[in-house]
């Protein structure tokens, strides 16, 4: 009983790791893809509409304060948010948690990135997300030019998957 307990156990951590290795595709959606556009009301009350960033590289994360690798990973995606680079604008969408909860969490760790919640669920229905964290990056014609399924722990290696995102003009 031990011997088959141990197998199962084997066999659910070797289906995680296929399952989560592909970075690129994430249900009906992959790199390369038009990014699916959405409208939403921020939590400072703006409407927005991710076609409004055309031009523009853009990081759309899908968190929640709850999720310790989405935790992790913002001291990092708010230094993106901060740096002086007028080309990238960043998107985070909450999904799931009230208002109340998530104004109190950024507002407890100074996070100043612009926060919509996906109250519906419709938005991160719309990317295939599952699971959290999930980043994606959209370059300037609304392309999905990378997905990152899980926390995001390198900001040179963002930064290069941001480089890459741009169009050659």
């Amino acid at each position: 009983m031990a011997l088959l307990l141990v197998a199962v156990i084997a066999a659910a951590i070797v289906w995680v790791f296929i399952d989560h290795s592909n970075q690129e595709r994430v249900e009906g959606i992959a790199e390369g893809a038009a990014a699916p556009d959405f409208e939403v009301t921020a939590l400072s009350g703006e409407k927005v509409k991710l076609a409004d960033y055309r031009g523009k590289r853009v990081l759309l994360n899908f968190w929640a304060s709850w999720c310790k690798p989405c935790v992790r990973e913002m001291p990092l995606l708010n230094e993106l948010h901060q740096s002086p680079d007028s080309r990238i604008e960043t998107l985070f969408i909450n999904v799931g948690e009230s208002r109340g909860t998530v104004s109190e969490y950024l507002n407890e760790h100074r996070f100043s990135f612009p926060v919509a919640i996906d109250v519906t669920g419709t938005i991160s229905a719309a990317y295939g997300v599952h699971a959290l964290p999930a980043t994606f990056i959209i370059n300037e014609e609304g392309e999905i030019s990378k997905i990152r399924l899980g926390e995001i722990d390198d900001f040179s290696l963002l930064q290069q998957w941001l480089a890459d995102a741009k169009l050659t003009q």
